[in-house]
């Protein structure tokens, strides 16, 4: 039954109901009317009106759930669905609901991705660059540099070292950023390797020490979800450095019931009231990307703790 034939069948019933205590009760309407008489119409009215009211909000609850849960709904993971129930257009509305939910789950995922990955191929070719043209021209600096300090008078001598060794610093730096852009020991030596890396080789302010605890015998997540696992910690890391004004931040790897875990904690001041972030909502779509769970809220003495939980795909040891 359609929702305006079961609107217009609650009211009818309701009406002729109160039709039927006016025909067959005692009541009668005396001209003028009597205030007796008026006190019993008002309330017949009012028990017309609530019965009706109880009726409609009884038919139309599920609409109002449907309500809710498009204004609270989380987009980037819009679970659990709503329940269908009701019936008629009620129940095939909140089962169209739910359908859009799946269509744009579906291509948020697929947009996300591919996005992503877009971003990942053009940090490989931005650090391939780095490294093969910007470090092979600094490179030949510093050995034309070198050249030119053996045979130059020694008041000058000491000022072309000094240009050297800015040169090499900076060689030093765009390697640096290079591997950032582009973890080749992720694909060399592995997850646990590279975040140990990404742990020593960033740099820290003074004052803060970074601790690891990082299982060797992980179980195989695959080269997507290890590269999300990697792009996760190093966000979580450059937060820290950057925002949180910490003097110790924990990172550690270890395997848990059916996959594996990575948790960030650090004593900083914390996530506050701060809005969300482009690096905070990175870090959801890339967890989502892969099926994992990401927590970020206080740690237990204060501060941020990060958890993502990666499930491990079937045949996986």
């Amino acid at each position: 039954m359609s929702l305006f034939w079961r609107i217009f069948l609650l009211n009818a019933a309701v009406l002729v109901a109160a039709g039927a205590l006016l025909l067959l009760g005692p009541i009668t309407v005396s001209a003028p009317v009597l205030l007796a008489e008026a006190l019993i119409l008002a309330g017949g009215i009012a028990s017309m009106l609530g019965a009706n009211a109880a009726l409609l909000r009884l038919g139309l609850a599920p609409l109002q759930r449907v309500t809710r849960a498009m204004t609270t709904i989380d987009l980037l993971s819009p679970r659990p669905r709503p329940e269908v129930a009701g019936q008629g257009e009620v129940a095939d509305l909140i089962q169209t609901f739910n359908s859009m939910l799946d269509r744009l789950e579906a291509e948020r995922a697929t947009s996300s991705a591919r996005a992503l990955w877009a971003q990942e191929a053009e940090r490989r070719r931005v650090a391939q660059e780095l490294h093969d043209e910007v470090g092979q021209t600094l490179t030949a600096v510093l050995l034309e540099l070198k050249r030119v300090a053996d045979h130059a008078p020694d008041p000058l001598r000491e000022d072309l070292h000094q240009v050297q060794e800015i040169t090499r610093g900076s060689l030093d730096e765009i390697r640096r950023i290079a591997r950032r852009l582009r973890p080749g020991m992720l694909e060399e030596l592995g997850l646990v390797s590279a975040l140990t890396a990404l742990t020593t080789e960033t740099p820290t302010p003074d004052g803060l020490r970074v601790g690891r605890q990082m299982e060797k015998d992980l179980p195989n997540l695959g080269e997507e979800a290890e590269l999300v696992v990697y792009r996760i910690a190093q966000e979580c890391l450059t937060n820290t450095v950057r925002h949180a004004r910490a003097t110790l931040l924990e990172l550690s790897l270890r395997r848990s019931p059916g996959g594996v875990e990575l948790r960030i904690r650090d004593n900083g001041r914390g996530l506050g009231g701060a809005p969300e972030g482009a690096g905070l909502r990175g870090m959801r779509e890339r967890a989502l990307l892969i099926g994992a769970e990401l927590t970020l809220g206080a740690g237990p003495s204060g501060g941020t703790e990060v958890r993502l939980d990666v499930p491990v795909r079937n045949g996986s040891t």
